[in-house]
């Protein structure tokens, strides 16, 4: 299923948050071209965020790029240039996360490229936005996370500022991206007329806090205060955590007190009968029940609680989920083949439409491959031959 059939994409992005976003629309069946340097390519395929490596590069840019073409232009040769405007006039869709300023050095700024093709949807990732004084600072995930306040929202309050342990902000970025670059197409499909999309990084970490920060500018500014025992969210009240047991761990979510006192035979507990008790309280209500979850196994807790309806999971390692059925009915695994005949294996695209679901079994390309291919659909070098010769 292609529902993008027939859209190109021309992708200067690199590492995680555009490529993200070009992977999306690939799989939905949009051409996606990425543009490298020669010799180097996206820096993604050397900056390893693992000791993992396939075919002498990252696993990340193997997960990140499956199912493009590598195009290796050097942006700073004339002749290159040119071929890469034949292809912006030619093209749906141009994306790019380079800092502000980068791609107007280049002579492929929007206003430069829409002049080329006025029906182009340009868009761009930057860090923090094209104003303001950090509008020059790198936009890199754990520094937008400790910037943005997200990582005062993990952990209990005697731990450190805590990050994800996944590149959220890029993600998110990326996800934003590729959103309003679907709108936009969807637009220029009613009135013909491209457009400018532009998400940062910074925005996109900002808005994934909305209900925190509305909490914040609604309640006379008053920090966000984590709680000192098993931490996880700093707005919700007992039992919000996760506990360890006997055997391994077990996720509480939002659940009445009470009831939880009944289920888990807790005398304890029967004192916090007052519902507004839970928040204030809250640090109390939890060490009972660390001092109570311990005792027994994640299975046995779980058997007391789930026929209850109390909100609650056992927190599994990848091992462990990977071996659970509902895990195995959702088919999230894809292989995919890299041009020298390598297998990978990595996660699909996990949109559904009309119950079906989104797959290609083409890995990541190797830097330049499809530069003949793409030289030959584009007829880029007859059209810079022709106008040299004119």
């Amino acid at each position: 299923m292609k529902l993008l059939q027939d859209i190109v994409v021309i992708d200067f992005s690199q590492f995680l948050s555009g490529p993200s976003a070009a992977l999306r629309l690939a799989d939905m069946g949009a051409q996606v071209i990425k543009i490298e340097k020669p010799g180097t390519g996206d820096i993604c395929r050397h900056l390893y965020v693992s000791d993992v490596m396939i075919e002498g590069e990252s696993t990340i840019f193997h997960a990140i790029n499956r199912n493009k073409k590598s195009y290796a232009a050097d942006l700073k040769n004339e002749e290159d240039i040119e071929k890469i405007k034949i292809l912006l006039k030619k093209a749906d869709v141009v994306l790019h996360n380079f800092r502000p300023g980068v791609m107007q050095r280049l002579g492929l700024d929007y206003e430069t490229v829409k002049a080329i093709n006025p029906q182009i949807i340009y868009a761009e990732v930057s860090g923090y936005g094209n104003e303001g004084p950090w509008k020059d600072l790198p936009g890199q995930d754990l520094l937008l996370q400790a910037a943005s306040g997200v990582t005062w929202l993990s952990n209990s309050s005697n731990k450190n500022p805590t990050p994800m342990g996944v590149a959220v902000v890029d993600i998110l970025a990326g996800t934003h991206i590729a959103q309003g670059i679907l709108a936009c197409l969807y637009k220029r499909g009613i009135t013909g007329e491209g457009a400018l999309v532009q998400v940062s990084m910074f925005e996109s970490i900002l808005d994934f806090q909305f209900e925190v920060l509305t909490c914040y500018y609604n309640d006379g500014k008053q920090l966000p205060v984590r709680s000192a025992v098993n931490g996880a969210n700093a707005y919700i009240a007992a039992p919000y955590g996760i506990y360890k047991t006997e055997d391994g761990y077990l996720a509480l979510a939002m659940g009445d007190i009470v009831k939880l006192a009944q289920l888990l035979s807790c005398k304890e507990l029967e004192q916090y009968s007052d519902s507004a008790e839970w928040f204030d309280k809250r640090d109390e209500i939890k060490a009972v029940l660390v001092d109570l979850l311990i005792t027994n196994t994640t299975s046995h807790w779980l058997s007391i609680l789930e026929p209850a309806d109390i909100w609650c999971a056992r927190v599994l390692g990848y091992k462990e989920l990977m071996n659970e059925e509902a895990y195995q009915a959702l088919n999230m695994e894809i292989v995919v083949k890299t041009s020298n005949g390598l297998s990978i294996t990595t996660t699909r695209c996990p949109i559904r439409v009309d119950g079906k679901t989104f797959s290609s079994d083409k890995g990541a390309p190797m830097l330049g491959e499809h530069n003949e291919e793409i030289d030959e659909q584009f007829g880029l070098k007859k059209e810079v031959a022709m106008a040299h010769s004119s």
